[in-house]
């Protein structure tokens, strides 16, 4: 069959994507291609279903703007489709001395973002709202909540698929043709073409883009994050959420504890270098994947700049009573007893070749072919916005706009 608009990949982005164009032009023939046999089962289906309130993003920068815009959205998408969501707050809690210039920095941030209601509170004022924290001050951030993407992700995928959007699932991209007015998705179940291709292939988006745009110079490192998760008897130790105060020198949030949607408190996640791409376990491991990671000049630098937080991070992957002994920091009363592990997830990190972290959304297109090439935290909570942004330059393309 013809469409209008090919879409790799199903997870949170993609799907949003299809939302907002059968949104924004009712009638479009859409295909949602991914090779898994259902929709969300990698980054969307495994991450820890926090709704981020945007406290971390630089001021008037993409990720703070599609943040704020895709917050909203999201509330008003979960409402209205009856999604289960609570707005719990959280906190984040400095536990040293060193740790408080930077707490206000992150204040002074969420701010200028246009946070109401986030304030500097006291040991004390924290301890009211979780009782088992150790803490010199922390930051009140009432806007943060939890929810389950996957559940988000299906109700896009069922709404385009009531305005003619198709979701073929199990066919892995294998090439794509591209040719003016005409696009050809070559998978391992047959061809499918389009007018335009656009990639949302996450873990795979550099791959994909490739396929289109071979000059493009950047790739996905995959980052292992795993859980352990409380016992039942020890859940009341946790309200909500319960963050550190990030370290500077790693580009992660560090280990925290999350009060998930379905039940239960998950810990963690560290981030450790998963050995392929879809490395949800300490023992997936692809030879070649693992390989073009590290002989990468982009990771090599990073591996250079972080390589003691990174060994810190393999350590705890490993040790439960390391992983322990950093959430004592947040909660002293934790004891490796306490928790059994849980799931895993893997981020996607596009790098360059020079080691830079692309911190931020990036779209790299041209005619026929729209690539999300990185889609980062906070990218599930602004799904929606980030959907709008694709579908937009979309229909220019289309010439529907």
């Amino acid at each position: 069959m013809q469409y209008d608009v090919a879409i790799i990949g199903a997870g949170i982005v993609g799907l949003a994507t299809a939302y907002q164009l059968t949104e924004k032009q009712p009638g479009l023939r859409i295909a949602v291609i991914d090779k898994a046999a259902g929709v969300a089962r990698h980054q969307t289906g495994n991450n820890s279903g926090v709704i981020h309130s945007g406290i971390y993003y630089t001021p008037g920068g993409s990720k703070a703007l599609n943040c704020a815009r895709g917050y909203r959205y999201l509330l008003d998408f979960a409402k209205a489709h009856d999604i289960p969501h609570d707005v719990c707050g959280k906190v984040i809690v400095a536990t040293r001395p060193d740790e408080v210039p930077r707490l206000e920095k992150i204040l002074k941030t969420g701010q200028a973002n246009g946070l109401d209601g986030i304030r500097m509170i006291s040991r004390e004022e924290c301890r009211e709202i979780e009782p088992h924290v150790s803490a010199i001050k922390a930051i009140w951030v009432p806007q943060s909540g939890i929810i389950s993407y996957r559940a988000v992700a299906e109700k896009y995928m069922e709404l385009a698929h009531n305005r003619e959007g198709e979701a073929l699932l199990g066919h892995k991209v294998l090439d794509i043709d591209l040719r003016p007015g005409q696009g050809t998705v070559i998978t391992d179940k047959g061809d499918i073409t389009c007018r335009l291709v656009i990639n949302c292939a996450g873990l795979y988006s550099d791959k994909i883009a490739q396929l289109t745009m071979p000059e493009i110079d950047l790739q996905i490192l995959p980052f292992r994050g795993e859980y352990y998760e409380l016992r039942p008897e020890k859940r009341y130790l946790v309200n909500n959420l319960i963050y550190p105060v990030p370290n500077p020198n790693f580009p992660f949030l560090g280990v925290h504890f999350t009060r998930m949607i379905g039940g239960g408190i998950e810990a963690g996640p560290n981030a450790v270098l998963a050995f392929r791409r879809e490395g949800y376990s300490r023992y997936d491991f692809d030879p070649a994947e693992l390989w073009e990671t590290l002989s990468y000049p982009g990771f090599q630098q990073i591996a250079r700049k972080y390589w003691r937080d990174g060994l810190n991070e393999l350590y705890r992957s490993y040790s439960k009573s390391a992983f322990v002994r950093a959430l004592q920091h947040l909660i002293p009363e934790i004891t490796t007893a306490d928790l059994v592990r849980g799931g895993a997830g893997v981020r996607a990190m596009a790098c360059g070749p020079d080691g830079t972290l692309i911190d931020d959304f990036l779209f790299v297109e041209k005619p026929g072919v729209i690539n999300v090439c990185n889609a980062p935290s906070p990218a599930a909570t602004a799904s929606l916005a980030i959907g709008e942004t694709v579908a937009g330059k979309a229909l220019s393309h289309l010439n529907l706009n």
